[in-house]
């Protein structure tokens, strides 16, 4: 393992695994505090920072940190297409736990939430690093290997080392 220093940021360390059939699983560790991985997370002007990875530019980001609450991210990717997603917030448990829902806004598709993964994230401290986890529960086998063709992990691997350099930013 690669020893760091607390000012430093590691690159593409996201550990994904599939847990069962409809499972996807991302574990990653960072180099700050849960309070700034969590802040990071869920503030609008910092998700803008990070979320879109190198792919694009985020255009819009709407957080209603609530259970019940809606939100939903737009951005443009570097071809100029326009990518949106939203999902309802279900459970939250400050700096500890999200649970919401995720889709991928399709055009002539409608709005439902219906039958979309079920993303639970963990953030967990041990000697001011965070591991955050990241659950994807899907409704079945088929829409987790679409999730996966998609190359989600490259830009995952992205976002991932982009929140972390935000985060160890917010010192």
């Amino acid at each position: 393992m690669t020893s760091t220093t607390s000012t430093t940021s590691a690159t593409g360390t996201a550990i994904v695994t599939l847990p069962a059939d409809e499972q996807i699983l991302i574990t990653r560790e960072f180099n700050a505090p849960k309070r700034l991985v969590y802040r990071a997370w869920t503030t609008p002007d910092l998700v803008k920072r990070w979320w879109a990875g190198h792919r694009g530019t985020m255009t819009s980001v709407e957080i209603d940190l609530r259970v019940g609450g809606r939100w939903r991210y737009v951005m443009t990717v570097n071809d100029g297409a326009e990518l949106a997603f939203h999902g309802e917030y279900r459970e939250i448990v400050p700096e500890e736990r999200i649970v919401t829902t995720e889709m991928m806004e399709t055009p002539g598709v409608p709005d439902s939430d219906e039958g979309a993964p079920v993303n639970t994230i963990t953030f967990t401290e041990h000697d001011g690093r965070t591991t955050l986890t990241l659950l994807t529960q899907c409704r079945d086998k088929g829409l987790r290997d679409m999730i996966l063709a998609s190359g989600m992990e490259v830009g995952m691997q992205e976002q991932m080392d982009l929140l972390e350099e935000l985060a160890l930013s917010l010192r």
